[in-house]
């Protein structure tokens, strides 16, 4: 069973940076792609950025240039910087695997960014 665990959300001002984490934990062999969603109230989830197992990184255009997705493998850990955040960031972000076909995510973490 794999088990993801975000943190590092919270409330700051427009501009400001936050850095996200998840870690993971649980059998995670071949884990094909890993990324980070966020959901505002009243809207969608939308995909923020991804990384796949080949390091190949996407991202949505809202946060290009702010926004750098990493991991550590050695630490079963993705991250998320987020800089020069804007209140349109504010929402719970959640962080994803996807693994042979199946789609893990964590409980979220919120980010709240005030203007």
């Amino acid at each position: 069973q794999v088990q993801l665990v975000e943190s590092g959300g919270g409330l700051v001002q427009a501009g400001e940076s936050l850095r996200l984490s998840c870690a993971a934990s649980g059998s995670r062999f071949s884990v094909n792609a890993m990324g980070w969603y966020r959901q505002a109230p009243g809207k969608q989830r939308e995909l923020v950025a991804m990384i796949y197992s080949s390091g190949l990184r996407n991202y949505v255009n809202s946060v290009k240039g702010r926004f750098t997705i990493s991991r550590d493998n050695a630490k079963n850990a993705l991250y998320l910087q987020m800089n020069s955040l804007k209140p349109e960031d504010t929402a719970v972000y959640y962080c994803y695997e996807d693994i042979l076909g199946r789609t893990y995510w964590g409980q979220g973490t919120q980010v709240t960014v005030s203007s």
